[in-house]
């Protein structure tokens, strides 16, 4: 029980440590990535997104649509499409 609350915990704080850096593409541009470096790194940064979305609305109890939703603007608001 406890691992598990460990990395619950683990988790939360790397979604908000990944929301204070500022989205994937103002993370693109500051790194001044281009072609391959930047399709790639976009790839990442977007599973990355999605697994960190899908973990708060679990966390946020949420099912079918509304879960849905939520992880959608989650994830493009971590984008930053």
């Amino acid at each position: 029980m406890r691992a598990v609350s460990v990395a619950i915990l683990v988790l939360a704080l790397s979604g908000h440590a990944m929301a204070a850096e500022g989205t994937c593409k103002a993370r693109a541009t500051d790194k001044k990535l281009a072609g391959a470096a930047l399709n790639s790194f976009m790839k990442k940064c977007e599973s990355d997104a999605q697994t960190t979305c899908d973990t708060a609305a679990g966390d946020k109890k949420l099912a079918g649509a509304a879960k849905s939703s939520f992880t959608k603007k989650c994830v493009t608001d971590a984008v930053g499409t």
